[in-house]
């Protein structure tokens, strides 16, 4: 077994609009876990159909529980409420300079 470079390590979401069912193919730690809690809470909407030795999984869902989520960028403006509100509250930004010193 040779170690994976990040590169290699994809994660794969495939679906035809023939069928109901969606696999997901992944390395990725954060997702096989919150699959992995998923498939715990709704096997019959998700499982897990197969785990390799390298740490990918598949997971079989139903179509209807994935979505897929596209979120634009902050606004100048949002920018700038949030940095006061931070300022505010007394969060600090610690720069690369501050963190050297």
């Amino acid at each position: 077994m040779t170690k994976l470079s990040k590169y290699e390590k994809e994660t794969i979401i495939n679906w035809n609009e023939a069928e109901n069912l969606a696999s997901i193919y992944t390395f990725n730690a954060s997702l096989k876990r919150r699959l992995a809690e998923f498939s715990r809470k709704y096997p019959l909407l998700c499982r897990l159909e197969r785990s390799t030795p390298e740490g990918s999984v598949t997971y079989i869902l139903d179509k209807s529980r994935l979505s897929i989520r596209l979120i634009p960028p902050y606004s100048e403006e949002r920018k700038a409420a949030a940095s006061a509100y931070a300022r505010e509250h007394g969060f600090q930004v610690v720069t690369a300079e501050e963190k050297i010193a």
